[in-house]
């Protein structure tokens, strides 16, 4: 069994402002995301700043969950296809996951294994991120917008066991 070192924790609540501070992180807003991305991002972002790197390493793996994913851009492409048939390209594509995952790549300057994941059990996504990741370690995040939004991030290495 492989023993984990957590580098940075990512756990405050986004402040009111989390999105300009992102923009002015990025030095630019992000383009074609919905907020859910780019709550994904800010979060990514801030770990990593915590953990000291200025991006992954390759061979890391990134992964992120969540329990509904893009509910808010979801939401409105139905409300556009209840309207007129179907969706705005923009409405579309910012209700996939894999757009979110393509925007935080894009903004941690990154390439690799990147995976997403819906699931109500953390413990069995961190497992799971876990066994799948490699010597360069993980970052691993959980994002939800609604109520309460939430951008929790870890950036974890396996270390030899004693």
């Amino acid at each position: 069994m492989t023993a984990w070192r957590t580098l940075a924790h990512h756990a405050d609540l986004p402040p009111h402002n989390w999105h300009a501070r992102l923009c002015e992180r990025l030095g630019q807003r992000p383009r074609r995301l919905g907020g859910w991305a780019e709550l994904a991002i800010y979060g990514a972002r801030c770990c990593l700043d915590e953990a000291g790197e200025a991006t992954l390493p390759p061979g890391a793996l990134l992964w992120v969950a969540s329990l509904r994913g893009p509910v808010a851009a979801t939401r409105a492409a139905i409300e556009q296809m209840d309207r007129g048939g179907t969706p705005m390209p923009f409405s579309f594509l910012q209700s996939q996951p894999g757009q979110m995952l393509a925007g935080v790549c894009q903004h941690l300057g990154w390439q690799g294994d990147a995976r997403f994941g819906l699931s109500r059990d953390a413990a069995a996504v961190l497992n799971l991120a876990q066994r799948e990741a490699g010597p360069a370690g993980l970052l691993l995040g959980w994002v939800d917008e609604g109520a309460a939004l939430r951008s929790e991030w870890w950036r974890m290495v396996p270390v030899d066991a004693p």
